[in-house]
């Protein structure tokens, strides 16, 4: 599906509209206070998970979403919430592929609670930035550049939600802020943007995402020998992760599944 003229300009200036809201909100509530370089602020973690993700990152996107669907400048399946999304088949694939790139970069822990437990205290950033940068903004611009040709499109829209995702990582506190660090991340925004390009699930791309989070988090405890605060089973993360996998499946199906195809 292609976009023009004053469609195409209104399509991708909300996209980035929506953007420019979430590293805002990220920045005010995470980079500007170091929220995640203080262990002591639990309150301060949880405001920025549920009002920057949870709320902004998520339900806000997916409005967004059902919007530019219903006119008719985006579809499901080009967003990747298609009919038959969440698929078993690519979850585990995801999945796999995931466990795969954590094990290739040289899995600091392999303790299935020190997983566990990264893992889902950076699923509701990795659901977020995947449904932004990629189920929004990728969308967009690949049906902006349509008319352009397959390759051409999903090109740029890859490189597109790549850099976008890597630029929004100056919202965050040290060392996610960094020139450096954000090239990095760019790059790596690039396997993300493969693995949704090519399987058009929002659900399987945001369970490979999310293991980039995991070697990142589990990587920087390791070096500052504090992988122990992963040790024992978290609650609260356990918590947040239900929270979050609920907010996108109730955010999903009251405003997609009930609407157009």
């Amino acid at each position: 599906m292609g976009v023009d003229g004053k469609s195409s300009g209104s399509a991708l200036a909300a996209a980035l509209f929506l953007f420019a809201a979430w590293t805002l909100a990220t920045w005010v509530l995470e980079g500007r206070i170091d929220t995640l370089l203080r262990p002591e602020a639990v309150v301060d973690r949880a405001i920025y998970a549920i009002l920057a993700n949870l709320l902004i990152g998520i339900a806000v996107a997916i409005a967004l979403l059902r919007m530019l669907i219903r006119k008719g400048w985006l579809t499901r399946q080009s967003a990747g919430f298609g009919q038959f999304t969440p698929s078993p088949v690519r979850l585990a694939m995801a999945f796999g592929l995931g466990l795969a790139f954590y094990m290739l970069q040289g899995a600091p822990s392999l303790e299935p609670v020190v997983l566990l437990n990264a893992f889902c205290q950076v699923l509701v950033v990795s659901a977020a930035e995947v449904i932004v940068c990629w189920g929004v903004v990728g969308a967009t611009v690949k049906a902006l550049l349509e008319p352009r040709g397959g390759a051409v499109s999903t090109v740029g829209a890859a490189l597109a939600a790549s850099v976008l995702f890597g630029l929004y990582h100056f919202a965050h506190s040290a060392p996610f802020d960094t020139f450096r660090m954000v090239a990095l991340l760019s790059v790596v925004g690039l396997v993300t943007s493969a693995v949704f390009f090519i399987a058009r699930d929002i659900y399987a791309t945001i369970v490979f995402h999310n293991f980039l989070g995991v070697f990142g988090v589990v990587q920087a405890l390791a070096a500052s020998g504090q992988l122990g605060a992963l040790a024992d089973l978290q609650p609260p993360l356990l918590v947040m992760a239900a929270a979050t996998v609920a907010m996108l499946v109730v955010s999903d199906w009251m405003m997609l599944r009930r609407g157009p195809a």
